[in-house]
Order: C-alpha cells, then sequence, then structure tokens
C-alpha cells in the first residue's frame, strides 16, 4: 500500500508539473476563495454576536408605586420569578436609581429635596422573542381582567413598538447572514469544482487513454485525488500566509485604537485556519474525485 500511495503521489506530483498552467489556475482559484471565506466567517460571527447582544439587553422594566413597601418589593419579585418564559429578575431600588441618574445628570438630581424615583424590577425573558408576552402577563393585557400582576405595580414600560423593531431587525440579521454564508458556499465549491472541472477537460485524453488500455476507475481517480488534495492544501496555507499577514499588518493596529474593530469577539485565528486548510483539501478532493467521472465513461 506504501508503495502504490507513493506510485500514485508521483504521478501526481509529475501531473501538475506538465499541466502547469490548469493547476496554478486552481490554485489561484482555491486561495482566492479561500481568503473570501476567512474574512467572511468573522464578520458574519460579529454581526451576528452584535444582533444577539442587542436581542440580550430586551426587558420589561416594572415600576412599583411610591408607596411600596420592602415586603411589597418581595412579594412581587416572586410574583415575577414565577411567570412563564421569565429568565432573569433584577432589582433596582429607588435610592440605586437616584445615585445613578445623579451620576449621568449631577446638575437637575442634586437640586432635588427627594426622591421621585420608584423602585423598579428589570424583567429578562427566555428569549428576546417573548418579551411582549411576559410584558402583557404583568400588566394584565394578555388576560381578561385586565389588572396589573400585582397591586402594588405602578406602571410596566411601553416600549412596544421598539421592542418589535429590534426583534425584526435582529431575526433579519440572522436571516441575511445565514443566507449569505450559504450563498458564499455554494459559490464557492462551484466555483472550485468548475475550475478543476476545467482542468480535467484538458487532460482528457489521457483519461480516455488509460481507460482503453484497461486501467480501473480508481486506479486513474486516485492521482487526481492527491493533486486535488495537494492544491488544495497550498491554496489553503497561501489564504492562512494572506489572513496572517492582513491581521498583523493591518487589523490589529487598527484594533488599539478603534473601539469598534476590537470590541466583536470572532473564531480565533488558529481555528480558522484550521477551517480553511480542511475546507481547500475536501472541496478540491471532491471537486477532483466527482469531476472525473463524466471523463471515466469511455
Amino acid at each position: 500500500m506504501q508503495h502504490s500511495l507513493g506510485f500514485f503521489l508521483r504521478e501526481s506530483l509529475r501531473a501538475m508539473r506538465r499541466n502547469a498552467a490548469p493547476s496554478f489556475a486552481a490554485l489561484a482559484t482555491i486561495t482566492v476563495t479561500l481568503i473570501v471565506l476567512g474574512v467572511f466567517i468573522p464578520i458574519v460571527q460579529a454581526t451576528r454576536g452584535a444582533a444577539g447582544s442587542a436581542a440580550g439587553k430586551v426587558m420589561v422594566d416594572v415600576y412599583m408605586k411610591q408607596n411600596a413597601t420592602a415586603a411589597a418589593d418581595h412579594r412581587v419579585m416572586g410574583e415575577l420569578r414565577a411567570l412563564p418564559h421569565v429568565r432573569r429578575v433584577v432589582f433596582e431600588s429607588k435610592a440605586q436609581a437616584l445615585a445613578q441618574q445623579r451620576k449621568q445628570d449631577p446638575l437637575a438630581f442634586e437640586l432635588l429635596s427627594g426622591n421621585p424615583l420608584p423602585d423598579t424590577f428589570h424583567v429578562y425573558p427566555t428569549t428576546p422573542g417573548a418579551v411582549l408576552a411576559v410584558r402583557a402577563e404583568i400588566d394584565g393585557s394578555g388576560s381578561s381582567s385586565g389588572r396589573m400582576l400585582d397591586a402594588a405595580i405602578a406602571s410596566v414600560s411601553n416600549r412596544t413598538q421598539d421592542t418589535k423593531k429590534l426583534l425584526t431587525v435582529t431575526r433579519l440579521v440572522t436571516i441575511t447572514a445565514a443566507l449569505l454564508a450559504a450563498l458564499l458556499v455554494a459559490a464557492s465549491i462551484l466555483l472550485i469544482g468548475n475550475t478543476i472541472r476545467l482542468s480535467l477537460y484538458a487532460r482528457r485524453r489521457e483519461v480516455e487513454v488509460m481507460k482503453l488500455v484497461g486501467a480501473t476507475d480508481w486506479f486513474i481517480r486516485w492521482p487526481f485525488v492527491i493533486e486535488g488534495v495537494i492544491v488544495g492544501a497550498i491554496g489553503a496555507v497561501l489564504a492562512v500566509v494572506v489572513l496572517t499577514a492582513a491581521k498583523i499588518l493591518v487589523l490589529d493596529p487598527l484594533a488599539s485604537n478603534w473601539r469598534l474593530i476590537s470590541t466583536p469577539h470572532t473564531i480565533a485565528l488558529v481555528p480558522l485556519m484550521l477551517v480553511l486548510l480542511a475546507a481547500g483539501v475536501a472541496v478540491s478532493a471532491l471537486g477532483s474525485g466527482l469531476s472525473l467521472r463524466r471523463f471515466l465513461r469511455v
């Protein structure tokens, strides 16, 4: 088996030297495609991460009455936690709210003799899409009685339109990113496969002669598959080198000065290298093996 593998490897290298132009075209196509894929993956991750972060801040604010006691706050906390679709409830006392507002606008709140702010509960739903249902359960709009969940509750935040817009935008971003990713992968496979098919077409006479003298399909196919693996691996390595150089020379200096670039958490460089290497080798090998089928029908 080792002798056979060495034989196929030598045949693949010899064929690449004899057909330098088609092999180079396939190599260039794979390299450019993987560079685009390597840039697109972090962009999609950053976009989806930003959309998910915005959706994770969706909540319902429940404002207590000014005369609400600590016992009422404790009771309402239990009632809110018991609601379906509620993931977390955060309590903010009127003192904490006043301190926060004084930090943001010290001149306006320093002149106040009392505290006009109420105790507040920030209710986070299990999923962003459940926020409207949670609000309806608290303010009573989802029940026949139409009463608040508790008599100590003064009001519930009325940001229905803003919440709907945020959920719509988040859903649209997620769907768009998924569609673009699918289109890019499909385009990459078709482009690489077509380039490999053109390379094989230039060598169709060689395949036909080998077939006519009695060579088996797999005897003919293995050198092409190995050639596809080699070309895919070299193309992936070149793409990784270009992306690494761009990261070190361009992205890292910008990230140190621009918060927008440094904030998103995306795939690390090493896993991205492995993904591109696996993609280049797999697509090239499959493209070579599958594209060769039509030339084996002699």
